[in-house]
């Protein structure tokens, strides 16, 4: 029998949670910026990389809003198409990882009978192949991203997800204050990743939970069970 605290689900944000973003995205920002600047929609000085970073976890529009402000709505939308057709070249090469235990986690997670969804702010292609190129797709139900369901919060995309699978209990697992507030826009128990390292302070104010490390999932649903 299911014990009675155990979530019959758990939604994980991608980038900063599961997938160790800075280790794709360093290449990736330098492909995208050098592409900009030989095609002339973009002349001024390379934004750093950690402006990109910092702005994960937005919708993609508010991103580059954010990245390069002084850009044009062509520089925007030109970055949007190469952000993507990088990262899935880079994912392709190898390049990328998941954070350390990962894998092991997720799969004690599905032993316990609780179903695996990624909820992302990120383009439809990139949320599915990041799984799928790192092995670890076939753990999880089903991909929910802004990309895909043109969802204008995280708050609108979580509530989805749980409709269209029949969701009454759930963990929302992320590190940004987005995940937080999906979370709690949908009355779900919020557990915030303290270890990406590019978050803002506060950004995981009102988390039920903090974790240091993924591993610390399985054993918080351990002393919470």
């Amino acid at each position: 029998m299911r014990n009675s605290f155990l979530p019959e689900a758990m939604l994980f944000d991608l980038d900063g949670t599961l997938f160790k973003t800075e280790t794709l995205l360093e290449t990736v920002h330098r492909r995208v910026f050098e592409t900009l600047r030989k095609e002339g929609l973009y002349t001024a000085e390379e934004p750093p990389v950690e402006r990109l970073l910092g702005s994960l976890g937005m919708l993609l529009e508010h991103i580059w809003q954010r990245v390069m402000p002084d850009g044009s709505p062509e520089a925007h939308a030109r970055a949007n198409e190469l952000l993507l057709r990088y990262e899935l070249e880079e994912l392709e090469a190898g390049r990328g990882e998941l954070y350390p235990d990962v894998p092991e986690t997720l799969r004690k997670l599905r032993e316990k009978g609780i179903r695996l969804f990624v909820a992302s702010n990120g383009l439809e292609d990139y949320v599915k192949e990041v799984p799928r190129l790192r092995g670890i797709a076939d753990l999880f139900e089903a991909f929910y991203s802004a990309g895909e369901y043109g969802t204008a919060t995280k708050v609108e995309l979580v509530r989805i997800l749980l409709g269209k699978h029949g969701i009454r209990s759930a963990w929302m697992v992320g590190d940004r204050s987005s995940d937080v507030e999906a979370g709690k826009g949908n009355g779900l128990f919020v557990v915030g990743c303290d270890y990406a390292g590019f978050r803002r302070e506060g950004e995981l104010d009102g988390a039920d939970a903090v974790i240091g490390r993924f591993a610390e999932l399985a054993e918080l649903v351990e002393r919470l069970g």
